[in-house]
């Protein structure tokens, strides 16, 4: 079969091949995840792995590995910058730094954990998720507003 390979994807020719394999086998579910955990294995903390693992499992709907891409991206992001993991500290170095790459590829992360949170049925965290996403986000661009009010909508709003 003839894959084509992302150029533009940071990742080795087999991994490319690997995600490629998983696209093309979409429809059977056990192939095509066997290829994205080949991929994830091979790639350790790709960036551009963890992200397409991400949304791969999002798509399949297999939140609870989804929300492990999510975290795994916002560890390689802690881990490559020096983050704190609490919150308080980390909030006015989100804050400062919220338009540089590194950091917005944590903060979808984040957001996107939150989301699954609530797929997943925690609540409680991922109004958490949602509350500090909406404090850092003033041009809504992570989804912290929309999370919040889906989460915090009242019965009567369902109209």
């Amino acid at each position: 079969m003839t894959v084509a390979i992302a150029t533009w994807f940071d990742a080795s020719a087999e991994i490319k091949t690997l995600l490629s394999e998983a696209a093309a086998c979409w429809h059977d579910t056990e192939q095509s995840q066997r290829c994205v955990e080949r991929a994830i294995a091979l790639g350790q903390d790709n960036p551009d792995v963890l992200i397409a693992a991400y949304r791969y499992f999002f798509y399949k709907n297999n939140g609870e590995m989804a929300l492990w891409m999510a975290h795994k991206a916002m560890s390689y992001v802690r881990q490559q910058e020096h983050l704190p993991e609490d919150w308080d500290a980390l909030y006015p170095i989100l804050k400062v730094r919220k338009d540089e790459p590194v950091m917005r590829l944590y903060l979808h992360a984040y957001a996107a954990s939150g989301l699954l949170l609530a797929k997943l049925g925690d609540l409680t965290g991922a109004l958490a998720i949602a509350t500090h996403i909406q404090s850092i986000d003033e041009q809504r661009e992570f989804g912290g507003d929309l999370l919040h009010s889906i989460l915090t909508a009242s019965p009567e709003d369902e109209d």
